[in-house]
């Protein structure tokens, strides 16, 4: 079946979001990132900082976000007996599904790749980077210090692992679990775009 959604996991700092816009652009398709943000929020009533802060950083089960105590707030619930974690979750999932049904797209994070894992027109990529490529990336567009970004590289990927593997019961990062896996530290932001794209075209 003809790949026609690219779904891009990304470890902190290693580009992913840029390889997601840029490769949106070369195949002429929307690409779904930040405006995920502004769709659930819409859709749930969430102030958008909350999505943004929670669509994929935070599990909601209460008795995970106590064993790793985290505040209280974030282990309030919603009327229907869900976290507010949960309900963003499930939110993002059916967006996320309804997104993929109107056609060809890329869709950053989120965990995009396990909500479509029963569709067969996806190609799963998973970018990294090594940690000198990380922190420089980091430095340049998030406005992080030197000295901060290793403890931010680490808080973040941690955050997003505890998120997918609660979510999905899957190992983030683990290359088993992608189509393709790249180093952008290596081939670059382009280079990674242009791999993409000739996978598309090679596997059609």
């Amino acid at each position: 079946m003809k790949k026609q959604i690219v779904t891009i996991s990304r470890q902190y700092g290693s580009g992913g979001r840029y390889i997601g816009k840029k490769l949106a652009e070369k195949l002429g398709v929307s690409c779904y990132d930040e405006e995920l943000i502004d769709m659930v929020a819409k859709e749930s009533g969430f102030a958008e900082e909350f999505i943004a802060e929670k669509g994929e950083r935070i599990t909601g089960s209460l008795l995970f976000n106590i064993a790793s105590n985290l505040s209280y707030a974030n282990n309030v619930f919603s009327g229907n007996g869900a976290s507010l974690q949960d309900e963003i979750y499930f939110t993002q999932s059916r967006i996320i599904k309804d997104l993929a049904e109107k056609g060809p797209c890329v869709i950053v994070g989120r965990c995009a790749d396990y909500v479509l894992r029963e569709r067969e027109d996806c190609l799963n990529v998973f970018i990294h980077a090594d940690e000198e490529s990380r922190i420089k990336r980091a430095v340049t567009y998030f406005g992080i210090t030197e000295d901060d970004v290793p403890s931010a590289i680490k808080k973040k990927d941690k955050a997003r692992y505890n998120h997918y593997k609660f979510y999905t019961d899957q190992e983030w990062g683990l290359a088993a679990n992608y189509d393709l896996c790249l180093d952008s530290g290596e081939l670059g932001i382009d280079g990674c775009v242009e791999i993409i794209a000739h996978v598309l075209e090679a596997i059609q």
